[in-house]
Order: C-alpha cells, then structure tokens, then sequence
C-alpha cells in the first residue's frame, strides 16, 4: 500500500475514530487502528467489540492495500508532525511514514487479525434526519442518563419511534428529560414503531464525531443501531433491556405554575449555590406577596445568603422545597426561550421545568426530601 495524504485529513480521520480503540490484556488489536483503500477511497476503521467507528478520508491512492497499527504512536506522530503532507507505505505489517524531514517505521500486526466489525442485516429501512437537529436533542437528554451495572437500562437514551413522532428520553431516576421530534422534522420508512435503548457512549460519540452539515441516516436491527453519513459510519451495539415505565411519573397536574427569567435564575443559583452542603440542596420559597421566588442556602462552617427572583405565580403557596441546584441548573441550561415554567407540586412529588414557547421538551426533577 502506497498513499500520500494531507496531514489534516489524516489527523481528522484517526480523530473520530479514537473513542473506539481501547487496551485489552486478551486482545491486544484492539488498541490498533485498520487503515485500508477501500472502493478507492482511503478508510481507517477501530472497534472495541461494542462499538465501531469508520471513516472515509480524502488522499491520493498510488498502491492498494492494508494495514493495522497502533493507534497511540501513529496519531502521536500525525499530530506532531509539522509537514502538510504524510506519505504512508507499507513493508509487510508494517507501516512507513515518511515527510520531508521525518521518517518512522511503526511495528503492525496482519490486518486479518482486525475484528470485522458488524453490518446492520437489513438497511432497506431508514430514518433519516438533519444532524444539527439530532445532536442538539441527545444534549438535551443525555445528562439525565446514568451508568449503572445494576440498572443497565438506565445506562443510555431511549429511543422510541412513534411513526409520526421520536421521543428521545434519560433518566438517572432522580431526574429525567424527554425531548420529542415530530414528522415534518425527518424522514423515515420504517411501517412500525420501535423502542431502543441506545447507550450512553454511543450518543456522545455521535454527537462528537457527525458534522452539523450533513444529514444523518439511521438503521436498526435487532441488536445493533448505525448512524451513517458520506464519510462515516458508527455502529453500536443496543443495551438489552425494558425501558422503565416512566410516564407514570410525569404529574398530570400541577398545584402551582411559576414563570421566571430563565437568566436570572441561573445566575441565583450559580451565586447562592456558594453556601450550598455537600448534597448540593438549596431550598426555594416563595417571598413577601407571592410576587418574588427566594432562592437560599446555608452552610453552618461558612454563613447563609438568599437571593430574590421577580415570577409570575399561578396556584397557592407551595411552602418550602429542596432542590439539588447542579440537577436543576441542568435543566435550565437545556432550555432555550428567555422565560421558564417551573411547576413545583410539592416536596415530595415531581418538578417540571418547560420553555414557554416550545413544547417539544420537558425536565423533570424530584424535590430532595427534607
């Protein structure tokens, strides 16, 4: 294999693929990367046996081939080198780097004894969406999920195609987010809805490596998802498993309605978090003539400060409710109208946060019980 290709587009491709390379003691390839021409065009592929990343990348093709090398050492170099142009060759397993100042050989292992990663069975079915609008709605989720090896179900997003509508759920079971997609926002084929559950390193890495330019194809099968563009495919194994029945847990009413300045809100808590425990609780209660939300905490080794919010009020007095403040600023951080609904039902039932203006997203938070 003989190729010569731009040290950005070389340093691009291994940089997308890199969460998938990992070190194991039984399997050693694993921390290595397959680069190989493929339908001429230049491929770097890395798996960790759960999750696949492959990348196309631009460069010229003056011999066909393959290799697989550390990932480590050869991104290392790549990143270091101060030439525009890399000329990659292969002798053997071996791979020969060279520019004009620099040459390396780096030891590699048959391209053979690469793990092939998976293919999705059957890719006659597709759901397709714009890639900005994706990755801007698992952030929206993705903070509300949790890894947990006794709950693995809880350890990603669920994705519950409805035909007409996505729903994009997380939770940790302390808090939950679900942000919905409606038809006109992306084509599909699929004839019946599904429920997945996508893990939690899956949805990071999609929203990493995708660029916001290109829309992204979906294909599912029974085990496994793939996000898919020109350029780059990740496959991922789903997490097996029954989504928990959370929509009994969304309050069907709500006994008092506070709307507040989003911005203001942040920066209270931000400021009275200061005196905060270490729980991270700060209490909220209404002020003098129900026109202001006072925001407190306490600490008995530092003092005590309280901060004071002008709201719009709906319903009765809700008394006191302890809140951890990093859940609660989550949730506001992931809404975007200037004006936030807070509903508050107590201090043992759920809270919900909501835009004013989009309906599409809700956060909901339970009360740190006194």
């Amino acid at each position: 294999m003989k190729l010569i290709i731009l040290r950005n587009n070389l340093k691009e491709g291994l940089s997308a693929v890199e969460k998938a390379v990992t070190e194991s003691v039984t399997l050693p390839i694993l921390k290595n990367v397959l680069l190989k021409t493929f339908n001429n065009r230049i491929k770097i592929d890395s798996t960790n046996l759960e999750l696949g990343i492959s990348r196309f990348i631009s460069g010229k093709i003056i011999e066909e081939g393959s290799v697989t090398i550390p990932f480590s050492v050869f991104f290392n170099i790549i990143n270091n080198s101060d030439s525009e142009r890399i000329n990659l060759e292969t002798d053997k397993n071996n791979l020969i780097i060279k520019t004009d100042n620099y040459e390396a050989k780096i030891q590699g292992i048959s391209p053979e004894e690469f793990p092939i990663i998976p293919k999705i069975n059957n890719s006659d079915y597709y759901f397709k969406i714009n890639s900005d609008l994706l990755k801007r709605s698992f952030l929206k989720v993705i903070n509300c999920a949790q890894l947990s090896e006794i709950r693995p179900e809880i350890s990603g997003v669920l994705f519950d195609f409805q035909l007409t509508l996505l729903k994009l759920v997380a939770t940790d079971s302390f808090r939950l987010a679900e942000k919905n997609i409606y038809n006109n926002q992306f084509n599909s084929n699929f004839n019946r809805g599904f429920k997945i559950i996508i893990p939690i390193k899956t949805v990071q890495e999609v929203i990493r490596i995708f660029s916001n330019e290109e829309p992204i194809n979906i294909y599912i099968d029974p085990n496994q998802i793939s996000f898919k563009n020109d350029n780059l495919e990740l496959i991922s194994r789903l997490i097996d498993g029954e989504y928990p029945d959370y929509e009994q847990i969304i309050p069907k009413n709500e006994d008092v309605e506070i709307v507040i300045n989003k911005n203001h809100f942040i920066n209270s808590l931000k400021l009275v978090s200061n005196f905060s425990s270490k729980i991270n609780d700060i209490k909220l209660k209404l002020g003098e003539g129900k026109k202001n939300l006072e925001v407190y905490s306490a600490n008995q080794y530092l003092g005590e400060n309280n901060y004071f919010i002008p709201i719009k009020l709906k319903g009765k007095d809700f008394g006191e409710v302890k809140f951890n403040w990093r859940y609660l600023l989550d949730g506001l951080k992931n809404i975007d109208s200037e004006n936030v609904i807070f509903n508050i039902n107590g201090d043992i039932k759920p809270a919900v946060l909501k835009s004013t203006e989009d309906t599409s997203y809700f956060y909901i938070l339970m009360p740190i019980k006194s």
